[in-house]
């Protein structure tokens, strides 16, 4: 079984994810993990980003792997862990590099697919139920005002990087929306089939409660 969860930077798909997983006794695939790995990679190697031939052997040459560190899951590439390291702003600004590369994004929905075929899956990204998991038993597609996703990854940054300004969060937002929506390959977007929540006023408690309410009678099934 594969529950697709969908959306935007700060929308709290990854959180809700996580929440569900554990609830269900499901696996948790964090498929931004992945592009940021490769593209952690990519920079440690001085791969020329721009080059999408380059990419496509770097990521053929690459192995992803996650695992459950003392009730964490953990980013591994080629056996090192990454798990802080993909979260920095080197790899953030970088990553649509990796994830505008149509040989790049065939190559990693085959490996989500393998992952999500080895055992009950909740999944979160920008295109699991449009593209990945188009046949997944549940789609969610997550959303928020725009400005408070940027409160929200404010919250997040501000404590570890006090050089960090909401402005510049809020900025950093809507260009990662810009570069997900418009892109030619998987753009972010609501499936027809997906169910949307504005999470926007809504406690992380009340989506998740709103989405177990919504599949409960997929898992009593």
């Amino acid at each position: 079984m594969v529950i697709a969860i969908d959306g935007p930077a700060g929308s709290g798909k990854s959180t809700i994810a996580k929440m569900l997983a554990k609830r269900l006794g499901f696996r948790y695939l964090d498929t931004g993990a992945m592009y940021r790995a490769l593209t952690w990679k990519a920079i440690q190697n001085g791969t020329n980003l721009g080059d999408k031939d380059a990419l496509c052997q770097l990521m053929d040459q690459t192995k992803i792997e996650f695992q459950d560190i003392y009730g964490n899951l953990d980013v591994f590439v080629d056996g090192i862990n990454v798990t802080k390291e993909i979260r920095l702003p080197s790899v953030t600004n970088n990553i649509h590099y990796i994830s505008d590369t149509p040989g790049v994004r065939q190559r990693m929905v085959m490996l989500q697919q393998k992952f999500a075929s080895e055992g009950n899956t909740v999944a979160e990204g920008r295109d699991m139920g449009t593209v990945v998991f188009p046949r997944a038993e549940k789609k969610f597609f997550l959303d928020a005002d725009v400005e408070e996703r940027a409160r929200r990854r404010y919250t997040e940054f501000a404590p570890a990087n006090k050089k960090v300004s909401y402005n510049d969060v809020i900025k950093d937002i809507e260009t990662r929306d810009k570069r997900d929506t418009t892109r030619d390959n998987s753009p972010l977007v609501k499936g027809s089939d997906a169910v949307y929540i504005d999470t926007t006023k809504l406690t992380i408690e009340e989506v998740f409660n709103m989405i177990l309410k919504e599949i409960e009678h997929i898992i009593k099934n």
